[in-house]
């Protein structure tokens, strides 16, 4: 299945309502499951990703009852044995690991084929430090754990990804005497850590974040109340689409009071050429005249889900980018290096892979045939790209539904919006 990108006729003037961030719901998802009572949780996403939380949940023991994009959950005490799968979401499935460490009896995590090949090592070598039994091949889904977890110490690196650590420090309050994680490597991902801090936090949890340790004392999680905010990630895609274009596009729920490192895509455009109106919850991009945009030298360690949004737009600048930090995203759903900049050649961009990002030079670029390698982040920069540039076909358009399912109707919608 593909699709076809129709180009832009005009300028646009629009708002759009993004999904609720999934880092956000994901977290909160497994505290309420960890608070003793009931918690709700409004504005859920409806992406493959929370999806399958909320799905393997209840099979754990995990009350969850749900209306629209909102959910009741009722925590339990200690997950229950039980096989769940995550599909292709890397966030929900470790989180899932760490949850399921909690457990008396044998719970197995597993995934579709994409998710299997990601790594999880250094959160399975974790939890066998808290005498976790691990059964897993090659130390990658699918995975068999039987708790419970015990101890108060571990070690572990956090420079493959941040949501090992944050696993582990949702299930420290409830370790008898709580949790302290030493970090062996500086962490790439950093504000990820902080918002798993800041949503324990809404649940009762105190986390003293240093840069060589986590210190989260044992406690009870307190049942709340929490609204998700827009999704800053997804955001970029319609902000990034006004930047190129010359267009207009407003956001609410999202602004200076969010929470998520990815709300960086802000002062990322604004250096690039764009005026940026930002409130506490609602945001505004205009970009500057089509092919006037400013190339960037940026370091996106902190928010390198941001990288195949900026990385298009700087295909579409007059100066060159670099982009650096992220070496670490080669173990997305895609290679995000090297599939990213490979599909871009396709339409003629100069994109060199260096050994922590990407260089990219100005070039004329034409129509192409993009291939998603199963990650949604690529399908929708791409979608950004053919709005501007004619001929511009994204094959499996639909892996979208992993963050944005509506994306695509989404954005016609907006680009419709009177100039």
């Amino acid at each position: 299945m593909s699709r076809v990108v129709e180009p832009l006729q005009q300028r646009f003037d629009g708002q759009i309502s993004v999904p609720g961030s999934k880092s956000v719901a994901n977290r909160a998802l497994i505290c309420a499951a960890l608070a003793i009572g009931e918690s709700s949780i409004s504005n859920l996403p409806t992406g493959d990703d929370t999806e399958a939380l909320l799905t393997a949940l209840p099979a754990l023991g995990v009350g969850v009852v749900r209306e629209g994009t909102s959910a009741v959950i009722t925590g339990c005490n200690r997950p229950q044995a039980a096989t769940v799968h995550a599909r292709l979401a890397g966030t929900s499935s470790r989180f899932l690991v760490g949850f399921a460490a909690l457990g008396e009896h044998p719970i197995s995590v597993d995934g579709d084929e994409p998710l299997r090949r990601r790594p999880l090592q250094p959160l399975l070598d974790a939890l066998r430090q808290l005498q976790v039994a691990v059964e897993a091949a090659e130390e990658r889904l699918p995975v068999t754990l039987t708790g419970p977890a015990q101890g108060n110490r571990v070690q572990v690196s956090g420079d493959i990804s941040s949501q090992f650590i944050s696993a582990l420090m949702m299930i420290g309050p409830r370790l008898e005497s709580g949790l302290t994680i030493e970090l062996t490597s500086n962490v790439v991902s950093q504000p990820y850590v902080e918002l798993t801090a800041s949503v324990m936090n809404q649940f009762g949890a105190a986390v003293t974040l240093t840069p060589s340790a986590i210190s989260i004392p044992a406690d009870t999680y307190v049942p709340s109340a929490v609204h998700v905010e827009a999704d800053a990630s997804s955001a970029s895609y319609p902000l990034a689409l006004a930047a190129v274009s010359g267009s207009r596009c407003t956001i609410e729920s999202l602004g200076s009071s969010s929470r998520q490192g990815d709300v960086a895509i802000l002062d990322i455009l604004e250096r690039m050429g764009c005026m940026v109106v930002v409130e506490s919850n609602r945001c505004e991009v205009i970009g500057p005249a089509m092919g006037t945009l400013n190339g960037i030298d940026i370091n996106m360690a902190n928010c390198s889900d941001l990288v195949p949004t900026v990385a298009t737009i700087a295909c579409l600048a007059r100066t060159p980018s670099t982009i650096s930090g992220v070496g670490f995203i080669r173990a997305k759903e895609s290679d995000r290096l090297s599939d990213l900049a490979s599909e871009l050649r396709k339409a003629g961009a100069i994109v060199d892979v260096t050994n922590d990002g990407l260089h990219i030079t100005p070039a004329v670029l034409h129509g192409a045939e993009f291939d998603t390698h199963h990650d949604h982040r690529l399908a929708m920069s791409f979608g950004v790209l053919g709005h501007v540039i004619p001929g511009v076909v994204v094959q499996d358009p639909d892996v979208v539904t992993k963050s944005w399912p509506t994306f695509w109707s989404d954005i016609h919608r907006l680009v419709r919006a009177d100039a």
